[in-house]
């Protein structure tokens, strides 16, 4: 079977996958088929798995060719940068910094943004270029401004992309800004993750215009959120389902080790003792993650495992001021807790908990978010009904 073949089989076959899942709708096939994802895939890749985060160990195309084209064609991201292009060994990096993404996730969120003839569109977060080349089947390239914050990520995108046939406009700079200059759009897509909108993409937005984006919390969780621009400045809409992207540089926590919040004593340093009948087993649900974030503010977990099964859960704050410990243990149902600092990180995740579960323990569709110029507000259900605000 020659190379051709090879990629109209895995072609054929991801798209009657995607059509039963019905995230790959009719509208999107004939771009799907025009432009095939192995165009976008470098040699070197670290395929990941359906629904999860972990990726495998790096596979190069020259000696892997059956498992490359396996990977492409699998409905699962691929990650093809580690530590913005530090790492490139065969085992994996610390930090992956761009992929190709899921391809159920590429086609909900384009069917989502509802891109229209005539319409512009500013793509945030380049990566590989698949994302910039579907858009510019569908409106034309003169329409698709597409903004990388990686010099090598953008040169290799821009080399794809033309031949593929295809000439966005490619700026490579940080997306967080936009691209001003072509604006106003009609629709602007990111493809990086953010924990607060950048109201650069609000300004740059038509009035009825729509911004479809990742959006979560420091703390964890994240879900697709659809927000329709109005003419006042501000943008609202609800959230589609969950969503797991790199973030944005700009908006890059940096999380210094848990020694560093014990000011050089042996835990428990200053924390101050207690229990709670909460397991840290029933907080790390995605969708509760977020419900958590949302009230919780510039805080997030780490686990600590142990060979038996057993660990602790570690909240600590970005400012490193503050930090709380959660020992997990099976079979238990009291468990000990430590915590430091003026805020009790446990005590306030263990309230944003209770009104999750007095809520109806919602998912990511009753929620939604609204931007204006100076606020960015979560709600549930409605705009008129926020959640608690967050704790500073």
């Amino acid at each position: 079977m020659t190379e051709h073949d090879v990629a109209e089989v895995g072609l054929e076959w991801l798209a009657s996958a995607l059509i039963r899942k019905g995230s790959l709708s009719s509208d999107w096939l004939p771009a799907f088929r025009q432009v095939p994802r192995h165009l976008f895939v470098p040699e070197a890749i670290w395929p990941g798995c359906a629904g999860g985060n972990r990726q495998g160990n790096r596979l190069l195309r020259s000696e892997a060719p059956r498992a490359w084209w396996e990977a492409v064609y699998a409905d699962a991201p691929i990650t093809t940068q580690w530590d913005d292009g530090a790492h490139t060994g065969p085992g994996r990096g610390r930090i992956p910094s761009c992929s190709n993404s899921m391809p159920t996730m590429v086609f909900s969120m384009l069917t989502a943004l509802d891109v229209q003839e005539g319409h512009r569109v500013l793509e945030v977060g380049t990566g590989t270029g698949w994302n910039a080349a579907l858009l510019c089947h569908r409106v034309g390239s003169d329409s698709v401004v597409t903004v990388e914050v990686d010099e090598a990520n953008s040169a290799a995108a821009r080399s794809r992309l033309q031949n593929a046939g295809f000439a966005p406009l490619v700026i490579t700079r940080d997306g967080a800004v936009g691209h001003a200059a072509q604006a106003p759009y009609d629709r602007v897509i990111a493809t990086c993750s953010i924990g607060r909108m950048p109201y650069a993409w609000v300004e740059q937005t038509v009035p009825g215009g729509v911004i479809v984006a990742p959006w979560g919390p420091t703390y964890g969780g994240e879900g697709i959120v659809r927000l329709s621009v109005g003419a006042g400045g501000t943008a609202s809409g609800k959230f589609l389902g969950s969503s797991a992207f790199m973030r944005l540089r700009d908006q890059r926590v940096e999380r210094v080790h848990v020694r560093e919040y014990l000011n050089g004593e042996p835990w428990p340093a200053d924390g101050a003792k207690s229990t709670t009948r909460l397991s840290p087993d029933d907080v790390g649900d995605w969708h509760v993650m977020f419900a958590i974030g949302a009230q919780v503010h510039g805080v997030f977990p780490w686990t600590e495992p142990y060979q038996d099964g057993s660990y602790t859960l570690w909240l600590r704050d970005t400012a490193v001021s503050l930090w709380a410990t959660i020992d997990f243990e099976k079979g238990r149902s009291e468990f000990e807790v430590a915590q430091s600092g003026p805020r009790r990180l446990w005590s306030e995740v263990e309230e944003a908990y209770r009104w999750w579960e007095a809520a109806g323990r919602p998912g990511f569709q009753r929620f939604g978010l609204t931007v204006s110029k100076d606020s960015e507000t979560v709600w549930i259900d409605d705009p008129s009904n926020p959640v608690p605000p967050p704790r500073s």
